[in-house]
């Protein structure tokens, strides 16, 4: 658009010829606005041109490895290409061996004494991990790295039975509900092997595999597990036997000894299931138990 008046301000300089240009030009709208003249020989498609705009195309520019890369963790976990945490060279990232820590899915004392007076468990038998999963309330996933039970103190106030209970990690409060009742309780450790035939025993079984050993304890949990106020399977009983002295005294409850068979029932520390030892082949569909007569064998499941 040009103006038909004549400019005859020669004196006043560029600034003025500007500025009274600006005052005759008509406003910007969209009806005087058209694109850019196309460049030939290029093709568009689609909202986006194929090399215009950074090379975006349907990803808008986040390019498609961030788009293949997105995935949700478990809970915990913060995403993002450089969390605060690798930023820190001297601190380990806030989700270092996330996936390979050992878990222990939590079951209450509350959710026991329900399983307890509905019938799903009894306590004429010493309650393990087997008989825990048999109750289709409480479930192990070895697959996700599931290693046991975690007895937490919720519900102690109502908890009352009698057991013989062995979990894999326990409490102080959780330790005292469960002696004060006049059961016992042990924290034992089973490595993954020992818990997918804990997981499901039935299924164990029907594969034919030999009861395998039990493992001890990594060097990091060792220490749990040989602590007699933890109650570990692998404590010294004199010092336990201190320990529940010193409990009791603690809350102010009368211990109680143990005088029922069921409560003196224990496992030694290579055995998986009670009354079974490692190295037998249990086979349900005769009801036979098949036993390692080789002494090499033997020498190899023993203790």
């Amino acid at each position: 658009f040009t103006s038909t008046r004549e400019y005859s301000m020669s004196g006043n300089g560029a600034r003025e010829k500007a500025l009274q240009f600006l005052r005759e030009v008509p406003r910007l709208h969209r009806a005087n606005v058209r694109g850019l003249p196309r460049v030939a020989g290029v093709e568009t498609k689609g909202r986006y041109s194929k090399h215009g705009r950074g090379q975006q195309g349907y990803d808008a520019g986040w390019g498609s490895s961030a788009r293949q890369k997105l995935h949700f963790g478990p809970l915990g976990y913060e995403g993002g290409s450089s969390p605060i945490q690798r930023k820190t060279e001297f601190e380990r990232s806030y989700n270092y061996g996330l996936r390979f820590q050992r878990q222990f899915p939590p079951i209450t004392l509350g959710q026991l004494q329900l399983m307890i007076d509905t019938n799903r468990i009894s306590t004429e038998q010493p309650l393990d991990m087997a008989a825990l999963c048999g109750s289709k309330i409480a479930r192990i996933d070895p697959q996700q790295n599931h290693f046991g039970f975690n007895l937490t103190s919720e519900g102690m106030d109502n908890f009352t039975a009698k057991v013989n209970i062995e979990v894999q990690w326990a409490d102080e409060q959780s330790i005292a509900a469960v002696e004060r009742a006049g059961g016992r309780i042990t924290c034992s450790y089973y490595d993954l092997h020992s818990v997918i035939a804990l997981a499901d025993p039935a299924k164990f079984f029907k594969s034919g595999a030999p009861i395998p050993r039990r493992l001890t304890p990594p060097a990091n949990m060792m220490e749990f597990y040989v602590l007699a106020k933890n109650r570990g399977y692998l404590a010294d009983p004199t010092e336990v036997a201190e320990e529940r002295l010193l409990l009791s005294q603690k809350y102010g409850y009368e211990l109680v000894e143990h005088e029922d068979d069921v409560l003196k029932e224990s496992k030694d520390p290579r055995q998986i299931f009670y009354g079974l030892q490692p190295g037998w082949v249990v086979n349900l569909a005769d009801k036979t138990i098949y036993k390692p007569a080789d002494p090499q064998l033997e020498e190899v499941y023993s203790s």
